[in-house]
């Protein structure tokens, strides 16, 4: 098997943005295989400017499905995303991506991703860092070393397979990263300059308000079993970055309405155990050194898998 990746993108009415992402990635030193597009019931211009795009290039395929009446972040894209899984054969390729279609990544983004990867055979999930563009200035969205970012998930594919992919709920990427490392994969994402690309789009603004977006986010970490001090401290944290002060506290509000609702979390409950053990290093040790221990503690399980193939698939 080559170094071939699959892209899939689920959008809707992306027009705006889309065509940045579209001319970032055609331009990539090593192009995709296949790019499969989901247009979720888009009723702006996208579905012209894809058509425009595959007819130029015959590794973009575009999947069609009907229009829901609204944009639906979380369980929405990924039953988007897996649209348009449906239509291929993932085994064929080494490599899957998630790609958000609102996102300008430097021109040897991918390539430098398999690099990586092929020098680390542990990596199962990895990206780059998120900046969004203030006046004349590039700010990051402060996105953790030890998750691969949500708008552009690049994936080995034997572990996107064995972690069971992407779960249908809004905290789908953060769980993945945790499933990783819970079957001694190694979740990671980089700083280095030739890693960074532009978010056009705010995190979490896609839909209503960015403080609508930043109580999801809240509501999502209650799902997949955050504790409440954790929770806290980065909510706190969040109150230092952009949008100052209340996209922390709408964070908190979100965690709480969810907790004192008794809302359902997620169901594997070993891995909220595992969650829940993880956040607490970090409170203790620092997030990096708690992420370095546990990643040192879990390749025991990772060298069990590859030396006796065990099947670690998610149930």
């Amino acid at each position: 098997m080559d170094d071939s990746y699959l892209l899939i993108s689920p959008c809707r009415n992306e027009a705006e943005f889309m065509v940045s992402t579209l001319e970032s990635v055609v331009n990539q030193s090593v192009t995709p295989a296949k790019w499969i597009i989901v247009d979720d019931g888009s009723t702006d211009t996208t579905p012209e400017i894809l058509q425009r795009y595959s007819d130029q290039y015959d590794f973009i395929q575009i999947v069609t499905r009907d229009n829901r009446g609204h944009r639906s972040v979380g369980p929405g894209v990924i039953e988007a995303f897996y649209a348009g899984l449906e239509v291929v054969d993932l085994n064929d390729y080494q490599f899957v991506c998630k790609l958000d279609l609102d996102l300008e990544l430097p021109a040897g983004y991918f390539e430098l991703l398999m690099q990586r990867m092929n020098n680390n055979p542990r990596i199962g999930t990895c990206s780059g860092k998120p900046y969004n563009q203030r006046g004349s200035s590039l700010v990051s969205e402060k996105r953790g070393d030890e998750m691969s970012v949500g708008m552009t998930k690049f994936y080995r594919t034997s572990c996107f397979q064995q972690i069971g992919g992407f779960v249908s709920e809004v905290m789908w990427d953060a769980i993945d990263c945790h499933r990783c490392r819970q079957l001694g994969w190694i979740a990671c994402s980089w700083d280095d300059p030739e890693l960074r690309f532009v978010h056009l789009r705010i995190m979490g603004s896609s839909q209503d308000s960015v403080y609508r977006g930043r109580m999801r986010h809240g509501f999502g970490q209650y799902f997949m079993g955050t504790g409440l001090i954790y929770m806290f401290v980065t909510s706190v944290y969040r109150m230092l970055h952009p949008p100052y002060i209340f996209g922390g506290m709408a964070m908190f509000w979100g965690y709480l309405e969810s907790l004192i609702k008794q809302v359902p979390k997620y169901r594997d409950k070993q891995l909220r155990k595992f969650i829940r053990s993880y956040q607490w290093r970090c409170l203790l040790l620092g997030k990096s050194r708690a992420t370095a221990l546990l990643d040192n503690q879990q390749a025991a399980v990772w060298n069990q898998q590859a030396r006796y193939g065990n099947d670690l698939r998610a149930s």
